[in-house]
């Protein structure tokens, strides 16, 4: 869901571009947010809690939490709240903690 038109906020989308979530290609706006442009395809699961694996989605949404950490291009514990989304970028959902590398 995106919202495309509204009365009072005026919206400027930057190029849309592709990038892969769990190895599924999708589709963002680049400059938004990785956790904007998941939503806008339906995606609300962001990671697993720690002990009991149960689904995270999004809770604050300004990079205070850790609702929405996600491993981005190998990396873990990446908040995409407030992660700009880029051209080929690979976001796929965390398990736990993450591993370290």
């Amino acid at each position: 869901m995106r919202v495309y038109e509204h009365p009072i906020l005026d919206f400027t989308r930057e190029k849309k571009i592709k990038f892969t979530y769990n190895g599924r290609e999708l589709e963002g706006f680049e400059g938004e947010t990785v956790a904007a442009a998941l939503h806008a395809n339906g995606i609300r699961t962001m990671r697993e809690s720690i002990h009991l694996h149960r689904p995270r989605g999004l809770f604050c949404n300004i990079g205070n939490c850790s609702s929405c950490l996600m491993i981005v291009d190998g990396k873990p514990n990446v908040r995409v709240c407030v992660e700009k989304l880029r051209e080929g970028m690979n976001v796929m959902t965390q398990k736990g903690k993450g591993e370290l590398k």
